[in-house]
């Protein structure tokens, strides 16, 4: 009888886990509470605190879990596949709740007394592995750390997700990224790996190889 009730708390988890993400996406940290959360969730009290303790620990949570379920692009890892990613990452902000939730609550931080970089760290170690490949393949030019541009990327598209947020609600993200490339590619790559890279929203996660 042990493994049903593990299965049931893992999706009750989920489920409370999902209804904040849309309660902190829609009304931010300070006007989400936990009654909206739990009418939401359809779940009882004693579940939301059996798996949260409070709403700071819930924000937390969906903070440091909004990657979590993400079907990234495949193709070959690279600075190609990068491209890819991040392109794929600004569809998902259109519609992923979770990882929407965790990217405004990653700034609201500050509200509920945390100072967590986690996410921010996360998303750099992804984008870093990549540039690892990269450079193995000769496509970054010999002046570039692979490990600064994988922070200068997060800070550059942090800014430029919430600039979006702010101005169309993010219906224009994935423009905003490609231009991103396009100024930063120069900077970056050779002028061989220029010549064949590709920053077309409409391409992204299409399995380039």
């Amino acid at each position: 009888m042990a493994r049903p009730r593990q299965d049931r708390a893992v999706r009750t988890r989920a489920a409370i886990l999902h209804a904040a993400a849309e309660v902190f996406d829609e009304f931010g940290f300070s006007g989400a509470s936990i009654s909206k959360i739990i009418k939401r969730a359809d779940a009882t009290q004693g579940a939301m605190y059996f798996h949260f303790k409070s709403k700071e620990d819930l924000a937390r949570a969906v903070m440091n879990e909004q990657g979590e379920g993400i079907v990234m692009p495949e193709g070959e890892a690279g600075l190609q596949h990068l491209i890819d990613i991040t392109l794929h990452l600004a569809t998902e902000l259109q519609t992923n709740v979770l990882l929407r939730a965790g990217v405004r609550l990653a700034v609201e931080q500050g509200e509920f007394g945390v100072r967590d970089d986690t996410a921010y760290q996360d998303w750099a170690a992804r984008f870093h592995e990549q540039l690892v490949v990269a450079r193995d393949k000769n496509e970054l030019l010999p002046e570039v750390d692979e490990r600064e541009l994988a922070w200068v990327l997060v800070s550059c598209y942090t800014g430029t997700q919430l600039f979006s947020q702010v101005s169309t609600n993010r219906a224009d993200l994935p423009e905003r990224v490609a231009l991103l490339w396009r100024y930063l590619l120069p900077g970056v790559a050779t002028p061989e790996t220029r010549a064949r890279l590709v920053t077309d929203p409409g391409a992204a996660g299409k399995g380039r190889r």
